[in-house]
Order: structure tokens, then C-alpha cells, then sequence
């Protein structure tokens, strides 16, 4: 006999009754159409991201109530054990705790959690590209956008009158030259591994078009415009590409036409020389207390080193920033007498809010991260890029709290993370 729940079940069914309304909720949530409008969203938002900050924010915005009727909670409880999961959130709720101790007014303490709000995606996307397909598709519809914005950056080189927004840079169509150089190296060096399989399998008209695209990239940041901190982390990116995908032969082979291909760009690009050549200039601004980009830098981070000094443990609480900046300016002039809200290092920029315990979880977050995408493939290449570069750009800026590079990292690691757990599911089940 069948048991009573079953009986009426099957009666209502039979009946033409509909199923209760949260049956029905379930159903329609993990239907193929909505999973697919969940996904559609973070490609829309990736593929804003390049253009614009106020749609990438909407998108996600919009995507958090679809997604939420999808997400399988006690899974995701059980997944915030791992590190991947939870030290973005662990580095969230200092943030929020660190107002407790700060000494700043209230309005700043909200404007300091600002920047670490965005990390509370990173859980829920990795969660929900461990399950989908498509998270190539959000990589897909990036390198896009900013293969098509690559394309206007040439072309306002020659006509700045079709720049979309008033920047202050030749060649920069939108937002700025930072964060350009953070897409475009991002696109370049993600390329290289599909570029290399492709080659490698003899797909000879797809390498050429993903080493065209390379080469188009490289070629723009060289000789149109691109942030000096561009140039580290891409040579970091060049020794962690050769050192996983060639061979000691081929190494050799890619330093060698690197080493020429400098010497050819340095001799025909006066732009490049003339960025390099400004370092030494600004430093000596330095010395002579007068605004320079690299003397700004510097005096911002020995500033940050002695507030940090003060409040090794804690740091002095969130949004402190500024006040800390404003009491030691007082009476001075020049450099001196700057007062900024960031001290362009990460690490900095979290000692002297939350002291030791901030550095310890941002590095112990980095280096989770890190862990996740050790191996093979193309989820796990692009999330050692997005990761790689962050952690190199970020000893020159506070990127992680930056909103444009801020988000690269978010769905760069979150969707670029969930296809490698999945992966990873894949492997382990087969």
C-alpha cells in the first residue's frame, strides 16, 4: 500500500490540482531557462565591466535575488569551510568589526567598508559556476568587450574628438589608463595558454587569430598608453607563463624573441622611454617636497608604515585612512601636506586599518586563491593570471579595493574558480 502523503500527492496530480506554491517556486528556479537568466546576468556584467561602473553594479545587483532561489544552501554552508570560500568573507566582516575601534567620524567608517563589500560575491559565484557550463561564456564576453575597446583605443589615439568620456589620456576612450592596462594585459596573457594548446593541436587558424589579438593587446600598451605598474607584473606573468607551459628550450626561445622585441619597442617607442625615464624625475620631487607620481607613492607609504607602527595589532580601525592623513599633515606644505584616503599599497592600505590580523587574512585570501587554481587548463590559467596579477599591481596600488580592478578580481576569481572546482568534481568523480 502506498503510503497516505504519496496517496494524496498522486490524487492532486491526478486531479489537475496544482503542486503548493514553494513546489512550484523550486521547480521553476532550477528550470534550464532561469539558471540561464542567473548566468546571463554575470556575462552582462562582465562585459559592462570594461565600459562602464554604473552597469557592471546594476547587473550584479539584479543577479543577486535571481540567484538566490537557485543556490543549494546546505552545499554552500559546507563549501564556506573551505579557504577559497571563506577568507573573503573572514576579511568582510573585519572591515565591518574594524568600525568598532575606529576613531574616524561614522560616515567615513561606511565609506571604508565600501571597498571590501564586493568580496561577499566571491562565495556565491564560485558556488554557482561549480554547477553551470557556462562560465566560459563570462570569460568569452570579456575578452570581447575589451577586445573591442582595444579597437576605439587606437582610434581615439588618432582622434581623441571620439572618446567617449573626457579622459585625461591619449588612447583611453573610458575611465583611465589604469585601469585599461589592467584589461589589456589581463586579455593578453590569459590568450597564451589557449594560444599555445591551439598550436599545439594544430589549430593553426584559431592560434593565429588568438596570437593576433595578443600581439594587437601588447602593442597597444607598449605604444599607446599603459600604467608603468603594467610592465611588473606582466614580466612576473611571462616568467609564471613559461615556467608552467614550456619546455627549457622553449623558454630560451621566448626570452630570446622577448629580449629582441624589447629592443625593438624601446628604439621605436618614445612613449615607453619617456615613462621610464620620468621614475627617476618624480623621485627626486621627493626630496624636493613637490607632487610626482613615484614621490607620492613614496611618501604615502612611509606615512602608512608609521601609522601602522602605532596599531600593529588592530590597525586604527575602518576609515581611518584619511583622519590619519589629515592629523599628520597639519602645518605642512607640498608633499608633505597631502591627504589621500589610500596609500596605492594594498598591504598598506589594510595594516593601518585593521593592523596584523588584516594582513594575515588578505594574504591568507590571496594564497587560497592561489591554491585553487594550481593545475591544468584553461579555468585554472586565467584564475592564476587574474590572481598573479592583482597580487604584483597591488605592491603599486590598493587594487582590491579599487572598483575596477576590485571587480576583475572578483568575477575573474569567482567564475574562473567555479569552473575549476568543477573540474576538480569531475576528476574526482571519474
Amino acid at each position: 500500500m502506498m503510503p497516505p502523503a504519496t496517496i494524496e500527492t498522486d490524487f492532486r496530480a491526478d486531479a489537475g490540482v496544482p503542486a503548493p506554491w514553494p513546489g512550484r517556486l523550486v521547480a521553476w528556479a532550477n528550470s534550464p531557462a532561469y539558471l540561464a537568466l542567473a548566468d546571463l546576468l554575470i556575462v552582462l556584467a562582465a562585459a559592462a565591466l570594461p565600459w562602464s561602473t554604473t552597469l557592471p553594479a546594476i547587473f550584479v545587483a539584479l543577479w543577486l535575488p535571481v540567484v538566490a532561489p537557485t543556490i543549494q544552501w546546505r552545499e554552500l554552508a559546507r563549501q564556506l569551510a573551505q579557504p577559497a570560500f571563506a577568507f573573503p568573507l573572514l576579511l568582510l566582516a573585519l572591515a565591518i568589526m574594524g568600525m568598532l575601534w575606529s576613531e574616524a567620524p561614522w560616515a567615513a567608517r561606511l565609506r571604508g567598508v565600501t571597498p571590501a563589500a564586493k568580496f561577499w560575491v566571491i562565495p556565491f559565484l564560485l558556488h554557482q559556476f561549480r554547477r553551470s557550463q557556462r562560465g566560459v561564456l563570462v570569460l568569452i564576453a570579456f575578452a570581447i568587450s575589451c577586445s573591442l575597446l582595444m579597437i576605439l583605443s587606437w582610434i581615439v589615439m588618432f582622434d581623441p574628438a571620439l572618446k567617449i568620456t573626457r579622459t585625461v589620456s591619449d588612447g583611453v576612450p573610458v575611465k583611465n589608463y589604469i585601469d585599461q592596462s589592467q584589461e589589456f594585459a589581463l586579455c593578453a596573457f590569459a590568450l597564451a595558454q589557449p594560444a599555445l594548446t591551439l598550436l599545439r593541436s594544430g589549430r593553426w587558424l584559431a592560434a593565429i587569430g588568438c596570437l593576433a589579438l595578443i600581439t594587437a593587446f601588447m602593442a597597444n600598451l607598449l605604444f599607446v598608453v599603459s600604467a608603468r605598474t603594467a610592465l611588473l607584473y606582466m614580466a612576473v606573468l611571462l616568467l609564471l607563463f613559461a615556467s608552467l607551459h614550456l619546455s627549457r628550450r622553449g623558454m630560451l626561445a621566448l626570452f630570446a624573441a622577448v629580449a629582441v622585441a624589447a629592443a625593438l619597442v624601446w628604439s621605436t617607442s618614445p612613449y615607453l622611454r619617456q615613462r621610464i625615464a620620468d621614475i627617476a624625475v618624480e623621485y627626486r620631487s621627493y626630496e624636493n617636497n613637490t607632487l610626482a607620481s613615484t614621490a607620492q607613492r613614496l611618501n604615502y607609504w612611509n606615512k602608512s608604515i608609521r601609522f601602522f607602527a602605532e596599531a600593529p595589532l588592530l590597525g586604527h580601525g575602518t576609515g581611518s585612512i584619511r583622519q590619519l592623513f589629515e592629523r599628520d599633515a597639519a602645518g605642512q606644505t607640498g608633499l608633505r601636506g597631502e591627504v589621500v584616503n589610500n596609500p596605492h599599497n594594498q598591504t598598506l592600505n589594510v595594516a593601518v586599518q585593521w593592523g596584523f590580523l588584516g594582513v594575515i587574512l588578505l594574504y591568507a585570501m590571496w594564497l587560497s586563491h592561489l591554491r585553487l587554481f594550481v593545475g591544468s587548463g584553461l579555468a585554472a590559467w586565467i584564475g592564476l593570471v587574474v590572481v598573479t596579477q592583482n597580487v604584483v599591481s597591488s605592491l603599486l596600488n590598493s587594487h582590491l579595493f579599487d572598483f575596477h580592478e576590485g571587480w576583475i578580481y572578483v568575477l575573474g576569481v569567482g567564475v574562473a574558480g567555479g569552473m575549476r572546482l568543477r573540474q576538480l568534481r569531475t576528476l574526482e568523480s571519474g
